[in-house]
């Protein structure tokens, strides 16, 4: 509601503000002018009502003590014919400004200009112009989006995701060996990748891969040794005229045509960080004959890829090669622990924790958990395996890689923090550490204790509970930089957190049967690699780094070489400042971590990032010297505890 202040005695001072065309308005509080007139641009009229930047005069409490004078003054001096020309002209310039923005867009002008000649409100002009801008930004950004999002999705079909795989386009057949751990699923096809001409075996971890590489050199499948390459995303150690390759999964060669591929932990496909290294495996192994080796769960899914590849498929489910049983009763006391035992818990400190405690009874102890890097953990497995550790104990880490002679797994907790809170581990991952007790050929049968009452009974019935299956769609697919090049050139963006929402949010997915995926670290990842002045396939690049953004010291690592990459300066790997002799066993760690993660990005950029060799050196030496530590504390913890038992 708006009413007009009683000027019916001041018949000059309306006269005068009709001759600008302006009216005094009284509403929203505010006593204020409004002026009024119509723009015209090319074939566009525009009827408008605007208050000028100096339009607002007071509020009506305060207006109403003025005195007659007063309030003349004040309004002839607002509504001056210079405040009103000046109006105009920024009206028609406005309005050309709306009426080119339209036509550039094929938008109708006056679906924005029109709101002009019918304004309600006491804010000056410029306020009104921004708001209106801003409504055709929006549509524009709108319109635009729908446009590009419409040709990212022309320009990936991910229904169409296995032919990018020019070299597995070849006549292929699928070996699943499915079974629990120790059925000697993963022996039998390695022994079917060794008698081959040629092949590549698929790991998810970087020991596994090296543990192979090794198997591989020591094989004399006819009489000869074979020529074996290594290749990892932090190493590569290649062998002259190699007919075999021992790989990580993420490393996969899709170029060259080989006879075999193993690809180790099919089941792996369903993971959510990594699932997508599995479905580009299976997709795209460019060999005659493909063993998917795992879990019995992941026979569903495999089924389905087969089919959706027009791959024939054997199947061979295998059986345990020891029994494995639940202990009749917990361990209960430190005591009731014996040579031969995995004690597991969950997390680095605990693993420390429960070590420390074992040595202090008399008993050797060798150490295993995820922060350890592959050398250390293979050196701490071998102590247990050649008698020189009683115990072994670790993380969920000794579920996957690690052979070792292992006669009970013992559990301390049967709950681990999943990034967010603690929770129940699950029936698969239960019946995967459970498995490593009862190596076939040196136990009889393997064997599985909860510490205390509790633990004892939920590993029991997590053991029981039947696995699900894992899911028959779905499978995940990450991004390539061909495909964030190609959205890229569809849609002219460079920001690497656009182009990763674009993969996940509009190319197409016809059926569901692949499905885009990024990880989180990525995703937030980009956000910073955005502020850098990096191109696309370097802010990727640096994207899939392998180093923990949780730890500060290898944060600030991570984001000096990007920098570095985005400054073009060369960064020569400089050895610690201090000799790793004075640095702490977490110190350690963290520097093995570092050289790893330098090694990996040297191998991608070699030009800016030139100190391959030395970052592998340190980083066995700085290995080396986590096991020498490992081995102190230990001997210290036995010595405090008063030596072995008897």
């Amino acid at each position: 509601m708006q009413s007009t202040p009683d000027d019916s005695d001041d018949t000059l001072l309306s006269a005068e503000l009709a001759k600008t065309g302006a009216r005094l308005v009284k509403m929203e509080g505010r006593v204020f002018l409004r002026f009024s007139g119509v723009a015209r641009y090319e074939d566009l009229r525009v009827p408008w009502q605007l208050v000028p930047a100096q339009g607002v005069l007071a509020k009506p409490s305060k207006w109403r003590k003025m005195d007659p004078d007063a309030q003349r003054a004040l309004v002839l001096e607002r509504a001056s014919p210079e405040a009103a020309e000046e109006l105009s002209a920024s009206v028609d310039k406005f309005v050309q400004e709306i009426s080119e923005l339209a036509d550039d867009c094929e938008f109708d002008a006056m679906t924005f200009l029109g709101t002009l000649a019918d304004l309600e409100t006491s804010e000056p002009a410029e306020y009104v112009f921004d708001r209106i801008r801003q409504r055709i930004i929006h549509a524009v950004e709108r319109e635009q989006e729908e446009r590009y999002a419409a040709r990212t999705k022309e320009s990936i079909n991910l229904a169409e995701y296995p032919q990018s795989f020019e070299a597995a386009r070849m006549p292929r057949k699928f070996i699943a060996l499915l079974g629990p751990t120790n059925s000697g699923k993963t022996h039998r096809a390695m022994e079917a990748l060794m008698k081959a001409p040629s092949g590549i075996y698929l790991a998810p971890l970087r020991l596994l891969a090296l543990e192979n590489f090794e198997r591989m050199q020591a094989a004399r499948p006819h009489g000869k040794q074979l020529k074996v390459s290594l290749v990892t995303g932090e190493e590569r150690r290649l062998a002259e005229g190699a007919t075999h390759v021992a790989s990580t999964v993420e490393m996969l060669d899709t170029r060259t045509r080989v006879d075999v591929a193993v690809i180790d932990e099919i089941q792996m496909l369903s993971d959510r960080d990594r699932g997508s290294a599995w479905t580009a495996a299976v997709c795209g192994a460019p060999a005659s004959v493909v063993y998917l080796v795992g879990a019995p769960e992941a026979r569903r899914a495999i089924e389905a890829l087969a089919e959706r590849l027009e791959c024939p498929l054997e199947v061979h489910v295998l059986k345990r090669m020891a029994p494995l049983a639940m202990e009749p009763s917990p361990v209960r006391k430190l005591r009731g622990l014996r040579r031969g035992d995995a004690v597991i818990a969950f997390s680095r400190r605990e693993v420390l924790k429960w070590r420390d405690m074992i040595t202090e009874t008399g008993l050797s102890v060798a150490t295993v958990y995820g922060n350890l890097s592959p050398e250390v953990r293979r050196a701490q497995a071998e102590r247990f395996r050649d008698g020189s550790a009683d115990i072994v104990v670790g993380t969920d880490a000794l579920a996957m890689g690690l052979n070792m002679p292992i006669s009970r797994i013992v559990m301390t907790t049967a709950v681990k923090y999943n990034g967010v809170e603690e929770e129940e581990i699950s029936a698969a991952l239960a019946r995967q550490i459970a498995g490593r007790a009862g190596r076939y050929g040196v136990h009889e049968e393997g064997w599985v204790a909860g510490y205390d009452d509790d633990t004892h009974e939920v590993m029991r019935a997590l053991l029981k509970e039947k696995l699900a299956a894992i899911p028959s769609s779905g499978f995940a697919v990450a991004p390539s930089i061909e495909q964030l090049h190609r959205i890229a050139a569809v849609t002219h963006e460079t920001s690497l957190v656009k182009l990763l929402k674009r993969f996940v949010h509009n190319i197409d997915v016809p059926d569901g049967f692949f499905y885009p995926r990024i990880t989180e670290d990525q995703s937030e990842r980009a956000i910073w690699l955005d502020t850098l002045t990096l191109t696309v396939a370097e802010k990727f690049m640096l994207s899939l780094v392998p180093i923990s953004s949780k730890v500060p010291s290898l944060q600030n690592a991570w984001e000096y070489w990007a920098m570095c990459l985005a400054k073009k300066k060369v960064c020569k790997l400089e050895p610690e400042g201090r000799s790793l002799r004075w640095l702490n066993l977490q110190e350690v760690e963290d520097a093995c971590r570092r050289y790893s993660a330098y090694a990996w990005i040297a191998y991608r950029d070699p030009d800016i990032f030139p100190s391959v060799e030395l970052a592998q050196e340190l980083s066995r030496e700085a290995s080396e010297r986590v096991d020498s530590i490992l081995q102190q504390q230990n001997a210290a913890a036995r010595q405090r505890g008063g030596g072995k038992r008897r």
